[in-house]
């Protein structure tokens, strides 16, 4: 503990000794806590560094690693379907014979239907989700949702017609558990893309079933161990405070802590009451309904509008660019190196991000990350104007890796940190799956529209498909110009005061917060500095 935060421990417990029995924040039982605990908890937590918070709670990164073993389970499953468009085997049993390419093409409105089905389930069980986590705890939610999937892969598996495919990706969409990790996410779904990349290229060479079938029955690794893991998982803190479990929600915090910090564990859950207290005088409610309310309006629609962003920058063309590059011209072998090659480049991407919004801040790396992966686009489009040159092939797929590792700085993990932020603590379970099901919904879209433009047995647009995800990629550019605020080094209660008090977009950088000011009322808590 840093003498500057014992400094700031002595002048609140001397300044709120003799009130604190005035100010009691959760007495349930024998278990009492007061605003002096909420207030020096907020302290430290400006205080803490990432290597003082690795050192203070050791065991909630262990289990966020832990936990986000699934995410790499959504990558791998994710990115499986869209691979398999160009694979021989696959193409030969689910596909028809194109005589133009003398190859085996999946026909557009199967690859519609395989791309979307799954993201279909996740948009009901995203919506499902908001209800289950409000009444069920998240553990049981985690494991209720890895034995489904577990259950459906056999689908995938035993299917031998396209119908059966789709049924079964349809049922193995990304179940309720995932949308809750933040910029961590997108290198767990990298981890996952490049397992399956690699899967991909070894069996390439294959010409039986087996060679497709081996990657679905690869799922079955992750579901069984991690319903071991979630099972001596402890509790989300937050949501036994939202439910006024205090003294269960301390236990849970000092299962995440070391052992020389579990003495401050009651004063971080004082800090999850008094956070709770605001929002609830803020809004009331905690249905659907209220993200739609008042300040969380504009909450909403941030998440919104960041997570489908990550659709909109282009991820249905150059994400999982395998099927585009041989469209494009390159030859099966070439086209899944180059997509392997692509998956690491996402993977370093994402560590990058980590150092960058440190320095940075997530408004500035995502407006720059955008505005990268905007030029790449158009310059894939121009590009295929230019005909009968050999080099074209390959200048637009690297093109689509170079949009791949801007995603991977910004979008694509500012897009999972952004929604967690920005979401009050008593709806952010609702206002995440309402932004997630967004995605899924511009995701469909993109699913529908993503094959005709590149299948050459339909539009054929190849790479002048570029055109049309820079449209979609600079609106979501403008908007974030306008719209997305800074939430770098901000808490979840000044946050919660600054949406309150509806401070400017660009001046949110500017604001100052004293959450505990109890003497003033909430919006007054909140003033610009000179």
């Amino acid at each position: 503990m840093s003498s500057k935060y014992e400094h700031f421990e002595n002048k609140v417990e001397e300044q709120l000794r003799s009130t604190t029995d005035d100010h009691p924040l959760g007495e349930k039982g024998g278990w009492h806590a007061s605003v002096a605990d909420a207030h020096l908890a907020n302290i430290n937590e400006h205080e803490t560094t990432v290597r003082k918070a690795l050192r203070a709670y050791p065991y909630a990164a262990i289990w966020s690693v832990v936990v986000s073993m699934s995410i790499i389970m959504e990558g791998y499953d994710t990115s499986l379907v869209g691979n398999f468009y160009g694979y021989p085997e696959f193409a030969k049993q689910f596909g028809s014979y194109d005589k133009a390419t003398d190859s085996y093409q999946v026909a557009g409105q199967w690859q519609q239907a395989l791309g979307s089905s799954p993201t279909a389930s996740a948009l009901v069980s995203a919506t499902l989700n908001g209800y289950l986590l409000q009444r069920f705890e998240f553990r049981s939610v985690f494991m209720g949702g890895l034995v489904c999937m577990n259950a459906f892969i056999f689908i995938c598996f035993f299917g031998t017609t396209v119908e059966l495919q789709i049924a079964g990706q349809f049922l193995c969409g990304p179940m309720a558990f995932r949308p809750y990790l933040t910029a961590y996410t997108n290198m767990r779904l990298a981890i996952g893309q490049f397992i399956i990349a690699g899967v991909l290229q070894s069996l390439l060479g294959r010409p039986d079933q087996w060679s497709y079938r081996i990657p679905y029955a690869i799922q079955w690794l992750w579901p069984a161990p991690l319903m071991v893991a979630a099972f001596f998982m402890p509790e989300s803190p937050w949501w036994l405070v939202r439910h006024n479990r205090y003294e269960e929600a301390e236990h849970s915090g000092k299962r995440l802590m070391a052992r020389a910090e579990k003495p401050n564990a009651r004063k971080v859950v004082a800090m999850m009451i008094h956070t709770n207290m605001i929002e609830k005088e803020i809004t009331a409610g905690h249905s659907y309904w209220d993200c739609f309310r008042g300040t969380d309006l504009r909450r909403t629609e941030i998440a919104c509008v960041i997570f489908a962003g990550q659709v909109l920058a282009g991820t249905s063309f150059a994400f999982s660019g395998t099927y585009f590059f041989e469209q494009a011209g390159l030859n099966n072998d070439d086209a899944y190196k180059l997509g392997l090659g692509e998956t690491a480049i996402a993977f370093v991407g994402t560590l990058i991000s980590w150092v960058l919004m440190r320095i940075a801040g997530r408004r500035t790396i995502y407006l720059w990350g955008m505005a990268g992966m905007c030029a790449c686009l158009i310059i894939i489009g121009f590009l295929t104007l230019a005909h009968g040159n050999a080099g074209i092939k390959w200048a637009q797929s690297v093109l689509c890796v170079i949009w791949l590792f801007f995603f991977s700085l910004s979008a694509g993990p500012i897009g999972w940190d952004i929604p967690a932020e920005v979401s009050s603590t008593r709806l952010r379970s609702k206002t995440i799956c309402l932004a997630r099901n967004s995605y899924y919904i511009t995701q469909i879209v993109g699913n529908v529209v993503e094959p005709y433009m590149l299948n050459s047995i339909e539009w054929n647009w190849r790479g002048k498909t570029g055109f049309f995800w820079f449209g979609t990629a600079f609106l979501t550019f403008v908007w974030a110009c306008f719209r997305l605020p800074e939430t770098k080094g901000r808490t979840y209660e000044e946050l919660d005061l600054m949406f309150a008090a509806k401070v400017p977009t660009r001046k949110f950088r500017k604001f100052q917060v004293d959450a505990y000011d109890e003497n003033v009322n909430i919006i007054d808590r909140v003033k610009e500095t000179q």
